[in-house]
């Protein structure tokens, strides 16, 4: 697996590389040798943060987490992303290593107790500035928000960021 990290808010260290691609090497295991890990290392006051992505064929498989000492941020998103490959094993197996879990415990594959639908919500769709969605996101305290753009006609994905700004997703065209 090739490693690619950057910071921000930071200068890395030799050192702190090292120790970032020996500590992710680990998932070498599950991938084969041309995935890409991005890795992204930044400090705000005094949250270190750590993110790692991981395309994986159409899928992305992303941890992040956040502490006040890196190397422990650094611990936690990979134990965080090698719970995500362990337990979505059999949607992943396909494309990872044939030998990847080869001596790990077997999940029992439960779909009663995986994730599904347990909930279909429809609500009134009408086009709408950004403005007017970040303020429809405020009034009703959600995570998100969809809405058709007043500009664009399409529909667009509203969403509230840990930092407090909101980001958009928008269809690529």
């Amino acid at each position: 697996m090739r490693i690619s990290i950057s910071g921000k808010n930071l200068e890395i260290s030799s050192y702190m590389r090292e120790v970032a691609e020996k500590k992710l090497s680990k998932l070498d295991r599950y991938f084969p040798q041309d995935t890409e890990a991005q890795v992204t290392l930044s400090v705000e006051k005094s949250r270190h943060i750590v993110e790692v992505t991981i395309p994986h064929g159409n899928r992305l498989i992303r941890a992040e987490e956040v502490s006040t000492d890196m190397y422990a941020s650094l611990d936690n998103v990979l134990d965080k992303l090698e719970k995500q490959i362990v337990h979505h094993r059999t949607r992943l197996e396909k494309g990872l290593r044939q030998d990847a879990f080869i001596g790990l415990p077997v999940e029992e594959e439960d779909e009663e107790r995986g994730p599904h639908i347990v909930r279909y919500k429809s609500f009134p769709f009408k086009p709408m500035s950004e403005e007017e969605a970040m303020l429809q996101i405020e009034l009703l305290g959600h995570a998100f928000f969809v809405f058709e753009n007043a500009e664009t006609g399409d529909v667009n994905v509203l969403y509230k960021r840990k930092d407090g700004n909101f980001g958009l997703i928008e269809p690529a065209k």
